[in-house]
């Protein structure tokens, strides 16, 4: 069992298929952290405000939204309404991990904080490798990904400081890493239920309110199918 090993024979067991767990999102993070960067450097702010943010708010996307708001002088207010806007879908998808983080222990903080649309991708399915404590791995699979962020976001407040680059489009590089990341998801996963019920209801709803509106009953609606849908996608997976 984990639980008698040393500390440092359970973090052997779970370091290396952590990393290896995390090496698909390596690269976008990397990259979508450069163009961070890159965007808060043209904003005017430096390395310590593209550190501060990626260590202290980590929030992919709300962070590309947040350069808007600095450099707007957005009131505390419209940033926080906007901040609850933005990552409202994590209130959604996170209910699937409360069994799973329930005896967490000591990680638990960090994964509910580390909890990204990328590192959900991860550790959706509840898999853990043999031998190797689940806290931990889930631990440190979050962890990897966000130093991958922070990693990036310096990297490119450096750049940005030191090259010309144009900013035109990067912002759609979010958009890149979630299609990327759902795609591996489809691959890997022999019930792809979830997933039609995601694009299916994302697609009607972005019919009926329009994209400025779309999200939140997208994801009620993706909520209330799945819930229904649980039963039989949880006998499934027994079979399986």
């Amino acid at each position: 069992m984990g639980s008698d090993k040393t500390p440092a024979a359970a973090l052997r067991a779970a370091v290396r298929p952590a990393f290896l767990r995390s090496v698909p999102v390596m690269a976008g993070y990397i990259v979508l952290g450069i163009g961070f960067g890159i965007l808060l450097r043209g904003a005017g702010y430096g390395v310590l405000w593209a550190l501060a943010m990626s260590v202290l708010i980590y929030a992919g996307s709300m962070q590309y939204v947040g350069v808007s708001l600095l450099a707007g002088g957005a009131s505390v207010l419209t940033a926080a309404l906007t901040t609850v806007m933005v990552n409202a879908r994590h209130l959604f998808y996170s209910i699937s991990m409360i069994d799973r983080y329930r005896d967490a222990g000591r990680y638990k903080p960090y994964l509910i904080f580390a909890l990204t649309d990328e590192t959900y991708s991860l550790l959706c399915d509840g898999q853990t490798p043999e031998g190797a404590d689940p806290g931990l791995y889930r631990f440190l699979v979050s962890a990897f990904d966000q130093c991958y962020w922070v990693a990036g976001s310096v990297l490119g407040s450096v750049l940005g400081a030191a090259l010309p680059f144009g900013t035109a489009g990067v912002e759609f590089s979010m958009t890149a890493l979630f299609i990327a990341s759902f795609t591996q998801q489809w691959i890997d996963s022999h019930d792809h239920v979830p997933a039609l019920v995601g694009l299916l209801g994302t697609l009607a709803c972005l019919l009926l309110f329009g994209p400025e509106d779309f999200l939140i009953p997208a994801m009620l609606a993706i909520t209330f199918v799945l819930t229904a849908l649980r039963p039989r996608l949880a006998g499934k997976g027994a079979a399986g």
